[in-house]
């Protein structure tokens, strides 16, 4: 019997704050939350940004508003007004030669040979008989000005000893810190109970590290007369947010790996997580990603690409205003004119059904599973494709083999991949328009959280996923409250495009399917089960005994879970890093032909591994 994937922790942070207990969702929905609520909500962000008003008064919720989800971009990122170029121009002499007085140690490796050069007393006079190749310093404003940013004054780089990590390591860190915080249960006690060669990590970003601590400074320093780091190559690849988790806050010598699929990636890396858990051979998988795109390069590339929601566009679909709404620069399925870039970094934790029983883990839900499919022959890369009509149409397909037609027709809702692009809106409506007629729903629930976070590339499911977790447990859909209505070119027959919260009986939504679609033909869609789905199920598997266990059991892991998210609103910091700590050299081991033995492991590694071809051996 295949095991479930129970998703038994989760955490991360993106524009609407920390994601563990469900903070970042309830910033989405606070103005729907009872007082006591909204007010922890606020509680918490405050204790982000590093606001130390006790009161929590209303100038200051209204700092806390206005300062998280998408916003004008904030210089602490950089100087969208006064982005540093460097313009070329070729200088002619009109008369003398172009001279000039220069350090000794600033003149070029490779002095032309036109060149003149005299030693004097402020270093060396330069004679340049002909013309001159220059590059003048100069700057440029940003035609973007929108951006989904992590709430306004947190500093992840503050948390820990971060060693100019590139940005989107910092959020990996805090992120994946905490999902492991979140489960209530010390890693430590994990580790005893399952061998290390069961635990797996999956995590990745789409783009790398591109700020000036990884891949950028490495491409663009020679140029700007700087020096490469040594850590700027290996800091700004693609793995390092599951290198960073096993080798600083883990310490896991199990399985590892870094799915990328463009915005897709979180789903990459799920699929692989779940078809572990799935297997038997894994029992406990940290699934993730990290993305911190929002760089001047970046941005630029994306708004040559006409990918990007622009000022001037902005402005003119809302009738040539003179001031730019950068609140709802990202309006899904509305008139619009292109995404919004946004930063997040979010994980989830799986434990098979046997482990989240044993352990008294808590069930926020599970993976019924997760589907990917190319788009076949395509037009051009960036273009969207068939693919996705493959992925809805299974995930849709298995929601109704677990649960029954009934709770895909009527208990089941959609977090679209709903970008802001006018090809977007036409494309993936009408996938759920034609998903939705062929299993015979009316009225879907459709809803696009990066109204309010933005796009956050490798991201995006997750944070879709993590909104999803919160409305089963606080009975909201989040509403696309950045439009006032939908674009006449969006397919609605069988949808219910929700442009307002809606709020539900969190019992009465079996499944969500979280839909996302990827540059390239990167097509991805998961259908996640609620948690009461998920409890029937396993009393059904395991039976009432079990269950009444594993609530006895659980109630010691929610009590840790409040200390935890108490101390977090309090501003105290948990975040894990373990530079240096508890490092295994090769000649510490316990090797024998049947086991290895780790130091500060229980459990050995078993090396008697089952012939997987038997029947043809």
């Amino acid at each position: 019997m295949s095991r479930l994937p129970v998703i038994v922790g989760f955490g991360g942070v993106n524009p609407a704050g920390r994601s563990s207990s469900h903070h970042a969702y309830k910033r989405l929905v606070i103005d729907n939350l009872s007082a006591s609520e909204a007010d922890r909500t606020y509680a918490s962000l405050a204790a982000m940004m590093q606001l130390k008003d006790e009161d929590l008064d209303e100038p200051l919720r209204q700092h806390i508003l206005d300062h998280t989800l998408i916003r004008k971009i904030e210089s602490n990122l950089f100087d969208p007004d006064n982005i540093l170029v460097h313009k070329s121009a070729h200088l002619n002499a009109t008369g003398d030669p172009i001279t000039f007085t220069i350090k000794k140690s600033q003149l070029p490796d490779h002095v032309p040979e036109t060149w003149s050069l005299t030693e004097i007393e402020e270093g060396v006079q330069v004679i340049v008989p002909d013309g001159l190749d220059v590059l003048f310093r100069d700057s440029r404003q940003s035609e973007v000005n929108s951006a989904g940013q992590l709430p306004s004054g947190f500093e992840p780089d503050s948390l820990y000893q971060s060693r100019s990590h590139p940005r989107g390591l910092q959020l990996t860190v805090y992120g994946a810190s905490d999902a492991i915080n979140s489960l209530g249960i010390p890693w430590d006690d994990i580790r005893a109970k399952v061998p290390a060669d069961q635990i797996a990590v999956y995590a990745s970003s789409a783009m790398g590290q591109l700020d000036d601590n990884g891949t950028g400074n490495m491409l663009r320093a020679s140029l700007m007369g700087k020096r490469v780091s040594s850590r700027n190559c290996a800091l700004g690849l693609a793995e390092m947010t599951a290198d960073f988790i096993n080798a600083y806050i883990l310490g896991s010598v199990g399985s590892t790996g870094a799915n990328v699929g463009a915005c897709a990636t979180f789903l990459y890396n799920l699929r692989q997580g779940i078809q572990d858990i799935r297997s038997g051979k894994f029992r406990v998988v940290l699934v993730g990603a990290s993305e911190a795109p929002i760089t001047p390069e970046v941005i630029d590339g994306y708004k040559t690409m006409g990918a990007l929601a622009t000022d001037d566009e902005l402005n003119k679909l809302d009738g040539d205003k003179a001031e730019t709404d950068h609140r709802r620069a990202c309006r899904p399925f509305s008139n619009n004119c292109g995404f919004t870039l946004a930063e997040a970094s979010q994980f989830v934790v799986l434990f098979d059904d046997e482990l989240a029983l044993e352990m008294g883990a808590n069930i926020h839900g599970s993976v019924g599973d997760v589907f990917i499919n190319a788009d076949g022959f395509k037009k051009s890369i960036p273009g969207p494709g068939i693919g996705n009509y493959v992925t809805m149409g299974k995930a849709a397909g298995v929601i109704k083999s677990i649960l029954g037609e009934e709770s895909l027709r009527r208990r089941s809702f959609v977090q679209a991949h709903g970008t802001s692009t006018p090809q977007n809106r036409v494309t993936e409506s009408h996938i759920f328009s034609e998903i939705a007629g062929a299993f015979g729903i009316e009225d879907w629930p459709i809803t696009a959280i990066k109204a309010y976070l933005g796009h956050s590339l490798a991201t995006a499911s997750g944070d879709q996923i993590a909104a999803t977790l919160g409305v089963w447990a606080h009975g909201v859909i989040p509403g696309i409250r950045t439009v006032q209505q939908i674009a006449d070119d969006v397919h609605q027959m069988h949808l219910k495009f929700l442009l307002e919260h809606l709020e539900i009986e969190p019992c009465q939504m079996d499944a969500a399917l979280i839909n996302s679609k990827g540059f390239g033909g990167n097509n991805a869609t998961a259908a996640i089960l609620s948690p009461f789905v998920t409890h029937n199920m396993l009393s059904k598997k395991h039976g009432a005994n079990a269950m009444t266990e594993h609530a006895r059991r659980n109630e010691a892991v929610q009590s840790a879970c409040r200390v935890y998210d108490d101390a977090s609103v309090k501003g105290i910091n948990a975040t894990i890093y373990k530079f240096g700590e508890g490092v295994v050299e090769g000649d510490e081991l316990t090797l024998t032909d049947r086991s290895i033995r780790i130091p500060g492991h229980n459990l050995d590694i078993d090396l008697n591994v089952e012939n997987p071809y038997g029947d043809m051996t």
